[in-house]
């Protein structure tokens, strides 16, 4: 069973900066797709941004983020991190660190659907 714990998240003043952790267990494969998400008050779950640990780039979902999120594995320790610069008010959501294998067939690359979701952790962007 795959275990994901969140920490990281507060409040922060806009343009502030915050970094959350995930850290991941019981993982079978060498390899798996990781991602943090992110649910607004009133707002459906959306993801925010995800990485392969086998390789390659991380992606990037919403234009918003692009530039001031930075989304990083350390294979290592089988942690993902998520480091968010430049904070506006509406940032403030609930994320939650994801996991789940790859998709294996013409790939591998990372679902659209995740199985295995964290807790989540509180980020509030204050004016």
């Amino acid at each position: 069973q795959v275990h994901l714990v969140e920490s990281g998240g507060g409040s922060v003043q806009a343009g502030g900066s915050l970094r959350l952790s995930c850290v991941a267990s019981g993982y079978t494969n060498s390899d798996y797709c990781m991602g943090w998400f992110r649910q607004a008050p009133g707002k459906e779950r959306e993801a925010v941004a995800v990485i392969y640990t086998g390789g390659g780039s991380p992606f990037y979902f919403d234009d918003s983020t692009k530039g001031r999120f930075t989304i990083a594995q350390d294979a290592v320790t089988n942690t993902l991190q998520l480091q968010m610069n430049s904070l506006i008010l509406e940032d403030t959501a609930m994320y939650y660190c994801a996991a789940d294998y790859p998709v294996r067939v013409g790939g591998p690359w990372c679902p659209d659907e995740y199985n295995y979701f964290g807790q989540g952790t509180q980020v509030t962007v204050t004016s």
